[in-house]
């Protein structure tokens, strides 16, 4: 079982963004940043989660079981939902890389329990300072 963590932090609205991605798998933790020159605060979550998957389709084999958790309540319900009125190209893309795995199971998580994707996003944000 992979359980990924995402987070994006923006500055401005939209602006330069930080992307986050916790992985815990087997006992070994793997920390990702990347940065967007410009998005707003709902594509920086969309791109984090799509960034973070891409990175579990390249490198874990595809039966995994995958538990995901996002502080983002628009991108959890997009997810669930599979729709978001203005979003749709972003969900098409991260339901793509989200097909690669037999069980996805999204979860909502208060800023909280997500603290070290949060982390990873904002140092990735300072790094375009």
């Amino acid at each position: 079982m992979i359980k990924i963590y995402t987070d994006a932090a923006t500055k401005g609205n939209p602006g330069p963004t930080g992307l986050g991605v916790l992985i815990l798998f087997n006992h070994q933790q793997y920390q990702l940043t990347k940065t967007v020159a410009r998005a707003d605060n709902h594509s920086g979550e969309f791109a984090a989660a799509t960034f973070g998957f891409q990175y579990l389709c390249d490198h874990f084999a595809g039966e995994q079981t995958v538990l995901f958790y996002t502080d983002s309540r628009l991108l959890s319900d997009a997810i669930g939902k599979n729709y978001t009125k203005h979003y749709q190209a972003q969900l098409a893309t991260l339901n793509r890389l989200i097909d690669h795995f037999p069980t996805v199971v999204t979860q909502w998580v208060p800023d909280s329990q997500n603290a070290g994707a949060h982390h990873l996003a904002n140092q990735a944000l300072k790094s375009l300072e």
